[in-house]
């Protein structure tokens, strides 16, 4: 595989990498990121976004928008995953980032066994994310992305504590969800989300 990836650089085609963040969280989107990384500005330390600190993906993403070829992010909304399933809704975001890089991709590395409809051909490479660097890159961009609209919906939506969590089922963050219900932003279509809307039904139908 990385062997394909450097003879592509050297033959100048312009090779996407894209990956995700959050398809397991109760709130907010799906969020993907794309990138083209250029060969003539390399970009050093670029990992899976899981096993770096926010500082420095928040790092590592300023180097990337500033040495990459392209870059771009696309996501798909909560009325979106709970219409289509987490799985379409994820690449469907996917997709939307790959349509939104300037210059387009000639090929493209996904992260993980399914691509989306893309206009260039595509490879899906489990552990993509640890293996490619520009997988790599997009999962930096598209986690350190979807943390900051966590943090502005944790100011709309104050208690569930979206902001620490980022949407993903904790004890706290279900507790919380128990405790104030679900909010707009929140998954309907998940299990604790709901667990809980049909709770809060049955104490209706019961008063």
């Amino acid at each position: 595989m990385r062997s394909q990836l450097d003879l592509s650089f050297n033959s100048g085609r312009l090779i996407a990498g894209v990956d995700e963040a959050g398809r397991g969280p109760l709130a907010g989107p799906v969020v993907a990121g794309a990138v083209i990384l250029d060969p003539a500005k390399p970009i050093h330390g670029l990992a899976d976004s899981k096993v770096l600190s926010p500082e420095r993906r928040e790092e590592l993403a300023e180097l990337i928008k500033s040495r990459a070829l392209a870059w771009a992010i696309g996501r798909a909304d909560v009325d979106e995953i709970d219409h289509m399933n987490i799985l379409q809704a994820t690449l469907l975001a996917m997709r939307r980032a790959v349509l939104a890089l300037r210059p387009g991709p000639e090929y493209a590395y996904v992260d993980g066994n399914k691509c989306p409809i893309l206009p260039c051909p595509a490879e899906p490479v489990i552990r993509g994310d640890a293996l490619i660097p520009a997988i790599s890159a997009a999962s930096i961009l598209a986690k350190v992305s979807r943390d900051k609209e966590m943090q502005e919906l944790d100011i709309i939506y104050p208690g569930y504590g979206l902001a620490v969590h980022k949407g993903y089922p904790t004890v706290q963050h279900v507790a919380a969800l128990q405790r104030l219900g679900v909010s707009p932003v929140h998954r309907r279509s998940f299990g604790p989300v709901k667990k809980c809307l049909l709770l809060v039904a049955e104490q209706t139908q019961t008063e």
